[in-house]
């Protein structure tokens, strides 16, 4: 006995093939009845084992082409989520090149400004000091009249000015006995 519907179609078409003509007529011939009628009772009987396979197969093929569909759609997902993330990675990076640009940028404008500040300071302190060390010495340079306008008093009535001769003997017998600044 044949084992699928193909083998069993097969033996029919070669038991019509190898018949004999019926007489006077080429396209009619001469069929064992009983063996074709078997033939065809096994194929109806294979008919559902043979269809409930192909629906198998059909099953199946449909569960590998969903299941190829739900790799397929996950592995474009996983594509989508990384480029996602990368995208958000190159933003982050960007992000913090801006930062680390404006951070940059307050740096040295605080540098600039901090310089200018130190400047100005200095300038200013340079300038009081100026302005103390000379009036400073403008006392410096009244005191020096008064004392000498005092000195001279003291010692005879004479101004004591530039040139003039110390007195030898007075205010207690020093060759020197008035400062003169120009002296020294």
């Amino acid at each position: 006995m044949a084992s699928g519907v193909e083998e069993l179609l097969d033996m029919l078409f070669e038991m019509i093939d190898e018949a004999k003509n019926a007489p006077l007529s080429s396209d009619k011939c001469i069929v064992e009845r009983d063996r074709a009628l078997d033939l065809i009772d096994d194929i109806r009987s294979q008919f559902p084992m043979e269809l409930t396979e192909a629906r198998k197969m059909m099953a199946r093929r449909a569960e590998m082409e969903a299941e190829a569909k739900r790799k397929a759609d996950s592995i474009v997902r996983a594509a989508d989520e990384r480029a996602k993330q990368m995208l958000a990675a190159d933003t982050i990076a960007l992000q913090a090149r801006q930062r680390a640009n404006d951070m940059m940028r307050q740096a040295e404008e605080r540098s600039r400004e901090l310089k200018r500040s130190a400047n100005e300071y200095c300038e200013d302190a340079l300038r009081r000091t100026e302005e103390a060390v000379s009036e400073a010495y403008n006392e410096i340079k009244q005191s020096r009249s008064r004392f000498r306008a005092a000195a001279a008093a003291t010692a005879g009535g004479a101004p004591a000015g530039r040139g003039a001769a110390p007195q030898p003997g007075a205010s207690g017998g020093s060759p020197r006995s008035v400062y003169d600044a120009d002296r020294d």
